[in-house]
């Protein structure tokens, strides 16, 4: 009997034992779970629209209305490099954009005929090295990181274009081809399509550029909806954050957004599908919808106990005017070019943005494993383990634009290393796992990882020389290394300049 009860007692234990374990594993896929569907609703809520949306616009514009030399004849792989370099470098410098959506752009402009090297010295300059970006660095960081930055994502993001135009010059060669095939030959860009590729771009800096003007608040109304209060607790539950850890949470006005954003999903389909056949009542249901998620993204819900404050801010009425702009351009395009410009448009949002939604769900969910207390064990020296850490953990902890420098500033109170938080400020807006799978789908997946292997050793590198440096080690041997950088960038592009000279188009 007593052997019986000792049987049963074990029994019941491992039972328990075991119930505990799938308990905890549970709860844990839970958690990752959770921290996924978190990400993509904060991000959703947060960064599609007043970024990614009109982006995805202005690469339609740019595939479909843009002659082909407007493009090569900066940015083309003829083009002589001192001028098609510097000037991708410029395009960048001027948007202070995320890696996910300079993509699109970047897609633009290598679909309508921008060689490797000259699109992705623009692909890593725009989100690393754009003027916000530098300015922001060195208000929170200091000066010294701000010139750093600048200096050796201009030099590096240069390397990195060289080094894709000479492993990958042939293919280049053929993609020139069939650009020429893909695109008529036309003397000059229209003005009615310059008119809406400018209108865009006024739409995009209207929306993200955190200036007076547009984020101060201008006139203010309070709707009787004493039910937001509580639905934002309710969010805020359902999504919690770190606010420390540059996380964001899903506000009242996110949630709207998203409903908004679903509501364009379900129509677009049937009004952008088939647009080249012409347009029907879904085509202006959906752009109308575009439309009004933009000007509702551009103002300022704030719940209040007895109802929702509506702000208007200077924003609502920069991102009016330039939407009222792209229309009245948009209205002297023929027929024909305005589909083409809404197909395109449609074209890179199917191709890009489902990898965008899956690499942000990833991202959240890595990111519940990711510790920031273990930076200081990892990176806490200038060494080369310490830089592919802060490289590595860059990939996984994403922030939006301009997020990553408050978010550096905490490494930096932490124990990181001056030399590895240079690295991660380089690598974070370039490689994200959502930015990377977007890059595969515009240029493949050799190329991209040879650009992520670029990325990561050339943000390495400058971490090391940044953390030389500010351990104290002389200025000579450091700009002696950037001289023989780029005098090999010279002889590389020499080298390259000859053999594309040597091959016969066929």
């Amino acid at each position: 009997m007593a052997c019986r009860r000792d049987g049963l007692l074990r029994v019941t234990s491992f039972l328990t034992c075991r119930t505990g374990i799938e308990e905890r594993i549970i709860e844990f896929a839970l958690q990752l779970l959770n921290g996924g569907a978190g990400s993509l609703a904060s991000y959703l809520a947060a960064h599609v629209l007043l970024c990614l949306l009109p982006a995805f616009f202005i690469a339609g514009a740019m595939a479909a209305l843009i002659p082909k030399p407007a493009i090569t004849r900066w940015l083309g792989r003829n083009t002589p490099a001192y001028v098609s370099y510097p000037a991708a470098a410029a395009a960048g410098s001027l948007l202070a954009v995320c890696s996910c959506t300079i993509v699109p752009l970047f897609a633009g402009i290598y679909r309508k005929g921008a060689g490797i090297g000259p699109a992705t010295t623009f692909l890593f300059f725009a989100p690393a090295g754009n003027i916000m970006a530098l300015a922001y660095t060195g208000s929170i960081l200091g000066p010294e990181f701000a010139a750093a930055r600048l200096l050796l994502c201009l030099v590096f993001g240069i390397g990195i274009g060289v080094l894709m135009a000479l492993l990958f010059w042939r293919d280049d060669v053929r993609h020139d081809q069939l650009t020429d095939n893909l695109f008529a030959e036309q003397a000059a860009i229209a003005p009615a399509a310059l008119g809406v590729l400018l209108s865009l771009v006024a739409l995009l800096i209207a929306g993200t550029l955190k200036l007076w003007p547009l984020t101060a608040g201008i006139a203010s109304v309070d709707l009787p909806l004493p039910w937001a209060a509580a639905w934002q607790d309710t969010l805020f539950r359902w999504v919690p954050f770190d606010a420390t850890r540059g996380e964001e949470g899903v506000s009242f006005q996110g949630s709207v957004l998203i409903v908004l954003l679903l509501m364009i999903a379900a129509v677009a389909w049937k009004g952008l599908e088939d647009i080249t056949e012409g347009a029907n009542r879904w085509t202006w249901i959906s752009l109308g919808l575009a439309a009004l998620t933009l000007l509702v993204a551009a103002a300022r819900f704030v719940p209040v106990p007895d109802g929702l404050r509506v702000e208007l801010t200077g924003r609502v009425f920069g991102v009016a005017l330039a939407l009222w702009a792209v229309w009245h351009f948009a209205r002297k395009l023929s027929a024909n070019d305005w589909h083409a410009w809404l197909w395109e448009a449609w074209r890179f949002v199917k191709q890009i943005f489902v990898l965008l939604i899956v690499g942000v769900f990833v991202v959240g969910m890595v990111r519940q494993l990711i510790r920031p207390e273990w930076i200081e064990a990892l990176a806490g020296s200038n060494t080369l383990q310490a830089n592919a850490v802060a490289v590595g953990f860059g990939v996984f902890m994403y922030f939006p634009t301009l997020v990553e420098v408050p978010v550096a500033r905490m490494f930096l109170d932490l124990g990181m290393h001056p030399g590895p938080l240079l690295a991660y400020l380089m690598a974070d807006p370039e490689l994200s796992l959502q930015s990377m799978l977007m890059v595969a789908a515009v240029i493949g997946r050799t190329k991209t990882a040879a650009y992520v292997g670029a990325v990561a050793l050339f943000s390495m590198t400058a971490g090391l020389l940044f953390g030389a440096w500010m351990d104290g080690a002389g200025r000579a041997p450091l700009v002696l290394a950037l001289v023989l950088f780029v005098v090999a960038l010279v002889i590389a592009l020499r080298w390259l300049r000859q053999r594309q000279r040597a091959v016969i188009p066929a």
